[in-house]
């Protein structure tokens, strides 16, 4: 089964992404340099962190009439802006289709919502593999005709096979990676090779409901909401910048069962609104934090 075409047609367009110390008159310098090279704006959003003095922007434009090429546009935004406003930036270019890995362990809500989604269209992204430390869901990549890969783990193991993984997404020149209820601790030196670039998923309960049932000690206390939050992976677990999160109600007629049901409706939907974003180039991570734009 391959993915269709998106919903909707692309334009050929460029992203820009920006944060730098606050100051006047970054927002009309940016707008001008497009502008006086025939780009026209299509989205602008921007925010600035009064506490920290941080100016934070993403504009998207169309290539069809710019008069820089697309290769040096880089180049002179940097020598003619970026440079000279300490600028942290980043562009990126429509045509450019971001390459997806799925990594997951036995749980499949995630996975097939995912895996709905870009088959559907509705997402503008590649998925040629997914890797799992079980063989359970080699089915549904079958299903879906994509590359699966068991690379079972240990304590023992886990450098050698974490290597493998690795040139894995090299192979299949990855440009990040989704963990879809993927049941291993990546290892610091892995989330150093994918900065802002690993979306992890997990329920709201923790750290007060951490540990293998949380759903059942959740129900033991009677909690009246229940959430989840995806994050993008840092060394520190569970603790990255918060991308997306969800939560539903629920009272004391809900059982065990009926918890779970809601916690992972929650989880596929958030995960899949934070995957979207990435896709979207709408996020701006400083200092642990995210800005992410509508």
């Amino acid at each position: 089964m391959k993915s269709i075409k998106p919903l909707r047609e692309k334009k050929n367009t460029a992203i820009l992404l920006i944060h730098c110390p606050d100051k006047q008159g970054i927002l009309a310098t940016v707008t001008e340099f497009l502008n006086k090279n025939n780009g026209n704006i299509i989205n602008l959003d921007q925010h600035v962190d009064r506490v920290e003095k941080i100016f934070y922007m993403r504009v998207e434009w169309e290539l069809n009439d710019f008069a820089i090429p697309a290769d040096k546009i880089a180049e002179y935004f940097d020598t003619l802006i970026g440079s000279k406003l300490e600028m942290n930036w980043k562009i990126y270019f429509s045509e450019d289709v971001p390459r997806m890995a799925i990594f997951v362990s036995k749980m499949s809500h995630c996975l097939f919502d995912i895996l709905s989604r870009y088959t559907a269209g509705e997402w503008d992204v590649e998925i040629p593999v997914i890797i799992s430390n079980h063989e359970t869901m080699r089915p549904v990549a079958e299903r879906f005709g994509i590359d699966y890969h068991y690379i079972p783990i240990t304590a023992e193991n886990k450098a050698e096979q974490e290597a493998l993984e690795l040139q894995l997404l090299q192979d299949y020149k990855i440009d990040f990676i989704v963990l879809a209820r993927y049941m291993q601790i990546l290892s610091k030196d892995m989330v150093a090779q994918y900065p802002n670039r690993i979306i992890n998923i997990h329920h709201s309960f923790l750290p007060a409901f951490a540990g293998a049932k949380p759903y059942h000690a959740a129900h033991a206390r009677g909690v009246k909401l229940i959430g989840a939050t995806s994050h993008y992976v840092t060394s520190d677990l569970d603790a990255g910048p918060i991308i997306d999160q969800g939560v539903t109600r629920c009272s004391h007629v809900d059982t065990v069962k009926s918890l779970i049901r809601k916690g992972r409706d929650l989880e596929k939907i958030v995960l899949s609104n934070a995957v979207f974003k990435h896709l979207q180039r709408k996020i701006l991570v400083y200092n642990n934090r995210t800005v992410v734009f509508h």
